[in-house]
């Protein structure tokens, strides 16, 4: 049986190269960063070069870059630590469809006495800016919103938001999680930026934070006062040269953008289907779909039984089984919203397009022949954010004429 790996939003298989790179720092430089001596310095090379490789990569000063253990920890960082250092801004602006580690960092703050405004999201999931413009005050101290969402892949104009609060003498934080190495982001409007290695085929428990020069921050990890005093604990410098190295992978952007927009073709074709988030503002590998009449746990368990690896939402916290609420915020009907699976693709997935669509086709099939409920599919046909088949057979086909 054929396995194919639809869940690289979740985390990613680490590149050959990549692992390569890291075993190498794990066998021969092994020595702790901080130390004096020469195994100790050997790896603090290490460390320093994949600070100025990814520097260098997003056009900024190699002190802008402090190493984390990912995701979770740069975001904590940057909304913890700016609160430490500016105690006298009080009000967080963020949006409802924020990563949790984000939305509940601002939930904590708000038991500390902080307020926080939640941006809504129009049906395809992308904020308003002039809710942004609406929602900044004097007194607060940052805006958070991600660049691409975890679950539909929905771009959101992070370079605009930062423009509006530059002006407005706000700090902007964007998790850039999903994006990173995806979709292009200038920093010339952001302050900070979260990024983490895992989803981008380098080894898990690594991450950054970029600090634009002059952000008043206070650490949230104390200790030996490694990175800048940022970050206290000792450094993972097999984890940094993996994070750098992964700047060079292939990961054929348009070949798989293609093979997106040729499966939600397919996907489209069964009825009672609905494609979540915008066609247009999209990562290149994320579908999210949703098929009327089904659980989406229960079509994710049948693919897996038939070696197709895919997520319901979010991975993070897929084993609470609730409903999205970020699907929520879109508006999606909660038949839609029960019946909706992630796939998010990687280079394996060129070239299987048909099977994969032929197999979850299948899948849907014998999970609405099981249930004791007549579905009205005839009447539903297909739908989606961006509503018709033909909508999403033109962008398959100009991804096919480039």
């Amino acid at each position: 049986m054929e396995m194919i790996y639809l869940d690289n939003a979740a985390t990613t298989r680490v590149d050959d190269a990549v692992a390569l790179a890291v075993n190498e720092v794990f066998l021969e430089s092994y020595g702790n960063a901080s130390s004096l001596h020469d195994v100790g310095q050997e790896a603090k090379r290490h460390l320093e070069g994949s600070r100025e490789k990814i520097a260098a990569y997003f056009g900024c000063e190699p002190k802008e870059i402090t190493f984390t253990s990912g995701g979770t920890e740069s975001n904590n960082l940057a909304i913890r630590g700016l609160a430490k250092a500016n105690p006298e801004k009080k009000h967080i602006v963020t949006s409802v469809i924020e990563h949790p580690c984000v939305l509940d960092t601002c939930k904590d703050l708000e038991s500390e006495g902080y307020e926080v405004d939640y941006l809504k999201v129009d049906e395809q999931g992308i904020v308003s800016l002039d809710e942004v413009r609406e929602k900044v005050r004097d007194d607060t101290l940052v805006v958070s919103v991600m660049h691409v969402n975890n679950e539909i892949g929905t771009l959101q104009p992070v370079e605009e938001i930062g423009i509006i609060c530059r002006k407005k003498g706000v700090y902007f934080h964007t998790d850039n999680v999903q994006g990173f190495l995806k979709e292009d982001l200038a920093l010339a409007s952001i302050d900070l930026m979260s990024i983490s290695g895992h989803k981008v085929q380098a080894p898990k428990g690594v991450g950054i934070l970029y600090i634009r020069n002059g952000v008043k921050i206070k650490p949230i990890l104390t200790g030996g006062g490694q990175e800048n005093n940022l970050r206290s604990g000792t450094e993972n410098v097999p984890g940094a040269v993996g994070l750098a190295a992964a700047i060079d992978v292939d990961f054929k952007i348009d070949e798989v953008r293609y093979s997106r927009d040729k499966i939600i073709e397919g996907l489209m074709k069964i009825s009672g289907t609905r494609i979540n988030g915008s066609l247009t503002h999209r990562v290149y590998n994320n579908i999210n779909v949703s098929f009327y009449g089904i659980e989406g746990e229960a079509l994710m368990l049948m693919l897996n039984e038939m070696g197709i690896f895919v997520s319901t939402g979010s991975a993070c916290a897929s084993t609470k089984l609730k409903e999205s609420y970020v699907l929520k915020a879109l508006d999606v009907d909660e038949m839609y919203i029960h019946g909706s699976i992630r796939l998010s693709l990687g280079v394996d997935v060129i070239g299987k397009e048909d099977y994969i669509v032929g197999k979850v086709s299948e899948a849907v099939e014998k999970l609405r022949e099981m249930s004791p409920f007549k579905l009205p599919l005839e009447e539903l046909g297909v739908g989606g954010s961006e509503l018709g088949e033909g909508k999403i057979k033109g962008v398959a086909r100009e991804v096919e004429d480039e």
